[in-house]
């Protein structure tokens, strides 16, 4: 039976964009099925008009065979349809169970939280979802937090679940938990659509999966009838080559943190007696589930934020104390986890490739500088980092996520570093983004500087890195260094990332 059924779908954002162009594909009942897609695609634009948030300009859409117009969430809950979005949407001061009912109207007037701490239990141990209704929310791990946004969905009787990207906070044992909830309410008739970038998830838990190019369907088929590699292609329209990074490294440390401790935004330590080395060519690979120290670990190798006890060196030169522009001067790139911090949105493309050498010769001649050499800069580091639209005038902020990514690693790289620090960036990016970062990345370390990539898809880690170092709970928990990972690794890493030493 089919449970979800799109026709002729399109939706047109002024002044000419079309980001669903005649969708039409069918979803069955107690499947799981994958939308797949660049960013741009569509996936999110059509999963929110079924999710009653925005309504489609033609077409229209079959819920169990009969039309709806969906007008809002609350007329999708009542259809039976719930979203899981991509970043949680809970209030981090309350308990699970108040996360679980709020916005309902309809809750017991007798003994109320009994009832629904009973039912959140009930939920729980029927789909695996363990998790403690009376914990606070800041109390909770990402995983945690997913199952009670999964949760709040399964509460209010959802039969058809979106998924969107839910794997991307994830451990790789919560995971596999997760795909074990799927495959429990997949058992009881439950139909999940699951939007995701990770091809081997797709391989492993869908059961059909519609692939989606330029606001086009491409095809809907089953996993089995193909591959990963094909999957890429047709998402992005061509072959997509994967980089391959070196695996020999120089014996030469570029960035040493011997016993470094840091305080977090929340005046709480964040950092604990941190102690790790990048060598010259090297990629070091950061795991750990976000907010385990990753970010304050970038901002104190970059002077951001203060070191309260510890040293770091660069190049056997303490820098501990030094500013930011400082140790940039040295030769330390930095790729921030927030593009809007390595960025100023309403500068054009050319002035943010020169925010680090503006004030320098050649560009600068005492107080004036020469935009003539800055455009023809700008127009160099376009064509060789394959910035789009080529256009250095552009105000940056009306780049896609991947080209003003590429603006910030053109600025960076450009400089030729001896060290660079990459948070997650290749976050939120499509199959075509992220090759295209990983190929800069792997370029820096040919030419021998040395790489920490923070990132918190671990597959990403293990295809980059020489080394992976885990951090939890701000302490580092293991190291490993590879020529070749394997899935015993990538098993064992998870299990660091959770906090078991082993």
């Amino acid at each position: 039976m089919i449970d979800v059924a799109f026709h002729s779908v399109t939706k047109r954002f002024p002044p000419h964009i079309v980001a669903n162009d005649g969708v039409s594909f069918e979803i069955e009942r107690g499947t799981v099925h994958a939308l797949l897609g660049e960013n741009g695609a569509g996936k999110s634009t059509l999963m929110n008009i079924l999710y009653g948030l925005l309504q489609p300009d033609e077409g229209e859409i079959l819920v169990r065979g009969k039309p709806q117009k969906i007008s809002s969430p609350r007329e999708a809950i009542a259809l039976g349809i719930g979203m899981v979005h991509q970043h949680f949407r809970l209030v981090n001061t309350h308990t699970v169970c108040e996360n679980v009912i709020l916005g309902l109207r309809s809750t017991s007037f007798f003994f109320p939280a009994e009832k629904v701490r009973s039912r959140v239990h009930a939920l729980s141990e029927r789909y695996g979802l363990r998790v403690d209704p009376d914990a606070r929310i800041w109390q909770l791990s990402a995983g945690e937090k997913q199952k009670v946004e999964i949760l709040k969905v399964l509460y209010r009787e959802a039969s058809i679940l979106i998924l969107d990207e839910p794997t991307a906070v994830l451990t790789p044992q919560e995971v596999e938990e997760l795909f074990r909830t799927m495959r429990a309410m997949k058992e009881e008739g439950k139909t999940c659509i699951f939007i995701t970038h990770k091809l081997n998830e797709v391989m492993e838990i869908a059961d059909r999966v519609t692939v989606m190019r330029q606001g086009k369907v491409v095809d809907t088929f089953s996993p089995t009838s193909t591959s990963p590699e094909e999957l890429a292609e047709m998402m992005v329209g061509k072959k997509v080559v994967s980089v391959v990074p070196k695996r020999s490294v120089s014996s030469k440390a570029v960035l040493e943190l011997k016993g470094v401790w840091a305080m977090g935004d929340k005046d709480l330590p964040a950092l604990l007696d941190v102690s790790l080395t990048v060598r010259e060519g090297e990629i070091v690979g950061v795991a750990g589930v976000a907010g385990n120290g990753q970010k304050e670990l970038a901002e104190v190798i970059v002077g951001l934020r203060r070191v309260q006890r510890g040293h770091i060196f660069l190049d056997g030169r303490d820098v501990t104390l030094l500013s930011p522009r400082d140790i940039a001067s040295l030769g330390v790139a930095y790729v921030p986890e927030e593009r809007s911090i390595g960025l100023v949105g309403e500068m054009s493309v050319a002035e943010n490739l020169m925010l680090r050498g503006y004030a320098e010769p050649p560009f600068s001649q005492g107080f004036w500088v020469d935009w003539n050499k800055v455009e023809a800069y700008s127009e160099h580091l376009i064509a060789r980092y394959d910035i789009h639209p080529p256009l250095s005038e552009m105000p940056v902020r009306l780049l896609s996520g991947g080209n003003r990514q590429r603006v910030i690693l053109a600025r960076e790289l450009e400089r030729k570093p001896k060290l660079v620090v990459a948070a997650n960036p290749t976050a939120g990016l499509d199959v075509q983004g992220v090759e295209a970062i990983h190929e800069l990345l792997v370029r820096a370390q040919e030419e021998g500087a040395g790489v920490l990539l923070i990132s918190g898809d671990l597959d990403e880690l293990l295809k980059l890195s020489n080394r992976i170092v885990v951090l939890f709970r701000g302490e580092v928990m293991g190291e490993r260094e590879k020529v070749q990972w394997t899935e015993e690794d990538r098993h064992s890493i998870g299990l660091v990332m959770g906090g078991i030493r082993i």
